[in-house]
């Protein structure tokens, strides 16, 4: 009787638990680094894309209607604006129609966003359009207007959604000045991340008690990586040392990302990053246990990574956007002129290159420079035999970088490509036969990443030069003279052509390698382009009409019996069999 009585008694607690508590589910969405891949066409190869803002439609519609729209929240986490000929077109050709991306993010919905550098790298009259277009809130706490001395974006948003009030703070890698021309980000400063977080964290707390406190950064996790004195991936090393964040989700490396660190109060922070080109979303689902009277009792937070490269392009999306699709088609197909043989970037990696010579031969004649710095900014680019179109100046020139002219010494452009190739090459000795660095010591065609970005991957024209594979950083470049068989000195000026990445301190070529200090950079631009480097290329080769490529052979890798080998190796780890050129 005694034990009917307890049972009885304890059901009847466990009833009235249940009866006193309330549970809730929210699903977060999050798309990163963009880079105007809206459409399932890629608009520079002219190829079907499986990435794509059509696809991420699909994937949105469907959680909605599933999960009804009151209960999803959907961001972004910045680098829309700069990647694909859709937004440049809207960017600098179409300037009064409203922005491509200020119209996607109206069409999906989007809760908020945040700014990202290729945003930044646009410049004032193409982002504060966008802002001022979109119905979404652009947010990013650590971008100062230097004058008010106030965040120059909204620093978070207050998003209430399936009876969970979220508060979402932006931040962005703050290196922006080590990348970008200052006439691009004018009257701003970009303030460190940690400490950022940690000064809108207590006061986010404070005046909006949040149930949920989401960072949304605009930079990667591996805080090791220096630019400059930045710290360019610092959003782990938030997550880790500011409490208060229950998610942090990432992007700016391109690198998918699926993990937790334990904060210095003992909590668990979730990290997410789905990686580039709208080929996965980031997904989060949060359900909060409250008490009778609100106070939550529990937190549980599941995120994942959702491919949506297999899905079918959302209907809807792509009939909205028929008119803006027929636009860039037109602007891409325009025919500049003809090549008479093709040019493949991926030569570039393993010796002198039609492709790099053409690029090199443009910013020569575009700057009157001595010298020509450039990479191959295009991993596996093809520009096919015939019409040049505009479409294939974006395979010639990936970004909207302005084109300066420094002055460097000649020990400093030996410095230079010194830390070039350093980035680009292994010391070749008989127990590792590979030329190119990878990650892996013994790499296989599925373990082939490069251990540095190929961007840095800097040629010169203009001198004369080998690069010895055998030895070590410092002593790998031999300068024999200059292209025009004049004598090369050490000691001498010369003028060099660079882009404006690379000559604001981009890739540490000119500081860690050439020695010039950050501070010292500036004083050494003596020209620049008004306009991106791409749009000169595009008038250069309506000017001259007829390409026939060439390679200027001004560089060698030597011992030749010792490189070529080791090329023609990691050739074919990187690209496959040399006759397996994909033509465009």
């Amino acid at each position: 009787m005694i034990r009917k009585a307890i049972t009885s008694l304890i059901a009847a607690s466990v009833i009235s638990m249940s009866a006193s508590t309330h549970t809730s589910s929210v699903r977060l969405l999050y798309t990163t680094d963009v880079h105007g891949n809206f459409f399932p066409t890629d608009y520079i190869s002219m190829q079907a894309a499986t990435g794509s803002m059509a696809r991420v439609a699909t994937a949105v519609d469907s959680i909605r209607k599933s999960e009804g729209s009151h209960n999803v929240v959907l961001l972004d986490n910045g680098d829309i604006l700069q990647g694909q000929p859709t937004v440049y077109y809207y960017n600098y050709i179409d300037t009064t129609s409203r922005h491509i991306a200020s119209e996607i993010y109206n069409f999906l919905a989007y809760d908020a966003a945040t700014i990202g550098n290729h945003d930044i790298e646009t410049g004032h009259n193409v982002y504060d359009r966008w802002r001022a277009e979109t119905s979404t809130p652009v947010i990013a706490a650590n971008v100062i207007d230097t004058t008010t001395g106030q965040p120059y974006f909204e620093p978070y948003r207050i998003i209430n959604r399936g009876g969970m009030k979220i508060a979402v703070l932006g931040l962005i890698t703050p290196a922006i000045p080590a990348w970008l021309p200052e006439n691009l980000w004018e009257g701003l400063r970009f303030e460190d991340m940690a400490s950022t977080a940690a000064r809108w964290i207590p006061k986010i707390i404070a005046e909006e008690s949040p149930d949920i406190i989401v960072g949304l950064f605009h930079s990667g996790h591996d805080a090791s990586k220096k630019t400059g004195s930045y710290v360019e991936n610092a959003s782990v090393e938030v997550a880790r040392n500011v409490p208060g964040f229950d998610i942090v989700l990432i992007g700016h490396d391109h690198l998918k990302y699926l993990d937790s660190v334990t904060n210095i109060d003992g909590n668990k922070v979730h990290v997410i990053n789905p990686a580039n080109n709208a080929q996965a979303i980031g997904s989060v689902r949060i359900t909060v246990e409250r008490d009778s009277n609100g106070a939550i009792l529990s937190k549980e937070i599941t995120p994942e990574i959702i491919d949506v490269s297999r899905l079918s392009p959302s209907q809807s999306f792509m009939d909205h956007f028929a008119g803006h699709r027929k636009k860039v088609l037109g602007f891409v197909s325009r025919c500049l002129g003809e090549v008479t043989d093709s040019l493949h970037s991926s030569d570039a990696f393993f010796g002198p290159s039609a492709f790099m010579t053409l690029l090199h031969d443009l910013q020569l004649e575009i700057s009157g420079a001595d010298v020509s710095f450039a990479a191959p900014l295009s991993f596996a680019g093809v520009i096919a035999r015939g019409p040049l179109t505009v479409s294939d100046m974006f395979t010639l020139y990936k970004y909207e970088n302005m084109l300066y002219t420094m002055e460097l010494t000649g020990q400093e452009i030996k410095d230079y490509l010194e830390e070039s190739y350093s980035l680009w090459t292994r010391q070749i000795t008989d127990r590792q036969p590979h030329l190119i660095d990878f990650q892996q010591t013994d790499p296989t065609p599925e373990q082939n990443r490069l251990k540095n970005p190929s961007y840095n991957f800097d040629s010169a024209a203009g001198i004369n030069y080998t690069v010895d594979v055998t030895r070590p950083k410092g002593q790998k470049i031999t300068i024999t003279g200059m292209s025009d068989g004049s004598p090369f000195d050490l000691s001498l000026r010369y003028k060099v052509a660079v882009n404006s990445y690379r000559g604001n301190g981009g890739g540490d070529l000119l500081t860690k390698g050439a020695g010039i200090p950050d501070s010292e950079l500036k004083s050494r631009i003596v020209g620049a382009t008004d306009k991106d480097l791409r749009y000169y290329l595009i008038k250069a080769i309506e000017q001259r009409g007829t390409v026939t490529p060439r390679i200027d052979a001004n560089w060698q890798f030597i011992p030749a019996d010792i490189a070529m080998p080791a090329a023609k190796t990691d050739r074919t780890l990187l690209f496959g069999p040399l006759s397996s050129k994909n033509q465009k």
